[in-house]
């Protein structure tokens, strides 16, 4: 029996494809497109997804268009998902697992929502530890999210990221904000820190007006992979670089001897 691909002890990071649209034949026809663009990954938010077309056979089908690579999915709050359970999204993850995802997006806030999601509710820790071991079992991997959505300093971010690490998480993702230069900087020279002090792959991002440099940039600074769409389309996070813009900056490193 062939592993299932992984997001773990990679030599360089890895340029993921993701992929929010709300039908199945358009996120099966963006896999086969960006496939030509070379991803090593992919990502699925199944929250764009309508209830009625969530069926075995429709995602093994937008999965199976990813071909052999690993996938990495969320499940989030809001879309449409709205008014679900942080128990049915927690049983989404391992539906998309069953059906071929690699590493299932749990948030740092599941079972108690937090401004930071990011929670320190003992019972809704503990539940998440549980959860996380759960996926362990079950074969998969685990990324543990917390979209900050506001600049902190870096001694906080690096405070998250080992509170995920600690509960369990594979890979860390942290996302804050950059409103100025001088953020986006200081959210660059977090990056590096994290690589030096963080024991666990990462994913570090920006939001806010000042977030170009650190989502194409990042991966030179330590983060463990790139999240890219194909192309801008509605309902596309509009921060995300494009694919074939971040093979050549990916490209242009290896030129230089980075990875």
């Amino acid at each position: 029996m062939t592993s299932k691909p992984t997001f773990l002890n990679q030599s360089r990071p890895l340029l993921t494809c993701l992929i929010q649209n709300s039908s199945v034949a358009d996120a099966v026809n963006i896999a086969i497109n960006a496939s030509y663009e070379c991803p090593d990954a992919y990502a699925y938010q199944l929250e764009c997804l309508a209830k009625e077309e969530r069926t075995d056979e429709n995602i093994r089908r937008i999965f199976g268009a990813m071909g052999r690579k690993p996938i990495y999915v969320t499940n989030y709050r809001g879309g449409k998902n709205g008014g679900d359970t942080d128990e049915q999204l927690s049983e989404g993850l391992f539906w998309m697992l069953k059906n071929g995802a690699t590493l299932l997006d749990v948030m740092g806030d599941y079972y108690c929502p937090h401004p930071i999601q990011m929670t320190d509710d003992p019972t809704a820790v503990d539940r998440q530890k549980d959860l996380i071991a759960r996926i362990h079992d079950a074969g998969g991997e685990v990324l543990m999210s917390s979209h900050v959505m506001k600049f902190i300093p870096a001694e906080e971010v690096i405070e998250i990221a080992n509170k995920q690490i600690e509960r369990g998480a594979d890979v860390v993702k942290i996302v804050t904000a950059a409103n100025s230069e001088e953020e986006e900087f200081e959210n660059l020279r977090t990056t590096m820190l994290m690589k030096q002090q963080v024991k666990a792959p990462f994913l570090f991002l920006s939001g806010g007006s000042h977030n170009k440099l650190h989502r194409q940039l990042g991966i030179y600074f330590g983060c463990s992979l790139a999240l890219t769409v194909y192309n801008h389309q509605p309902g596309t996070t509009p921060a995300q670089p494009r694919l074939a813009g971040m093979r050549k900056v990916m490209d242009g490193l290896n030129t230089n001897g980075i990875f």
